[in-house]
């Protein structure tokens, strides 16, 4: 019962003279799945520039889908929106969103637990596996802090 944030490749995009990767950060809610676009300029090594909109789906495999059936101009509309949105620290902001995940899932195995959906043994294994991926998240937290890009 692993709450393994995906992001494959969506497609390329072509605008203003550079080319960009487009992935699908992909991470189960408790509920859903909900995917966020990310631009990444193919010629610069970092992580890219996210879109705020969510694409939520019940599965990974569906969320994948809705993102693959956008068009060139719906993903040029959300790189304008992202961009015109950026945020400064993209690196902390990847990190809180991990640490909230890592803590939306804990939630979620605990009370799957408490309503007897889980073994104990197992979910408690599942609990301090994701408390030690919390403590390595907050542990890099200090890396990406005021860190712009």
């Amino acid at each position: 019962m692993a709450d393994e944030i995906v992001q494959p490749h969506i497609a390329s995009l072509d605008y203003d003279g550079r080319r960009f990767n487009v992935s699908c950060r992909i991470a189960f809610d408790g509920i859903e799945y909900v995917g966020r676009l990310w631009f990444a300029d193919e010629s610069w090594d970092d992580g890219g520039l996210p879109d705020r909109g969510a694409l939520p789906g019940r599965t990974r495999e569906e969320v994948i889908g809705f993102a693959r059936r956008l068009t060139q101009q719906d993903l040029m509309l959300r790189y304008r929106r992202a961009l015109a949105e950026k945020r400064r620290f993209t690196g902390l902001r990847k990190a809180t969103d991990e640490i909230l995940s890592k803590i939306r899932y804990l939630n979620q195995v605990a009370i799957s637990m408490r309503a007897g959906l889980l073994d104990t043994d197992g979910a408690a294994a599942e609990i301090d596996l994701t408390e030690r991926q919390l403590h390595e998240i907050v542990e890099r937290l200090k890396t990406h802090a005021g860190v712009e890009g």
